[in-house]
């Protein structure tokens, strides 16, 4: 059994995350909080058997303001957060997100949106039932916003992990 994924999206103020789980293919725990709030949520998730992913900041050669780098900085405070507990921590950029999800590096936040809402299953109410509505939620009912930045990361994740181990065996 593969153990569930812990994923970030991390920002310089607030960041998302979601716990998911690869075996059942579906979403836990996510939501997107204070900086503050969030190491306290990634301390109480250290009792469970979780994998850590966080997205990873890559330059590009373009200028970048001090946004970037206070989230920089959050990265590491949640990376330390994570081995200061016993546990390991991956870092996966968003260009591999783009590229396992819609096999592009030029893919926007919608076109990863649309790519997990495809991977779903269609069980909920509504126009879009992976999503679903309030009386009959789909799968991915009330992800929103950075939410699917975080569970991008953590699919990608699971994808590569697997990946990695059959190649080790």
């Amino acid at each position: 059994m593969t153990k569930p994924i812990f994923a970030i999206d991390p920002g310089n103020t607030q960041s998302a995350y979601a716990v998911y789980f690869p075996d059942t293919h579906t979403l836990g725990a996510f939501g997107k909080v204070k900086n503050h709030e969030l190491r306290d949520i990634l301390k109480d998730s250290l009792q469970w058997e979780y994998r850590y992913a966080i997205e990873m900041i890559a330059s590009y050669g373009m200028p970048v303001g001090a946004s970037v780098f206070e989230t920089c900085l959050w990265i590491g405070r949640f990376t330390e957060i994570v081995e200061r507990g016993g546990k390991a921590s991956s870092l996966v950029y968003r260009k591999d997100v783009k590229m396992h999800l819609c096999n592009s590096t030029k893919a926007k936040d919608g076109n990863i949106r649309q790519a997990i809402i495809d991977r779903f299953p269609a069980t909920g109410g509504g126009k879009n039932p992976v999503i679903g509505i309030k009386s009959n939620p789909g799968p991915l009912f009330g992800v929103s916003a950075d939410v699917w930045a975080a569970l991008g990361v953590a699919m990608t994740f699971s994808a590569t992990f697997e990946h990695q181990n059959r190649a080790a065996a």
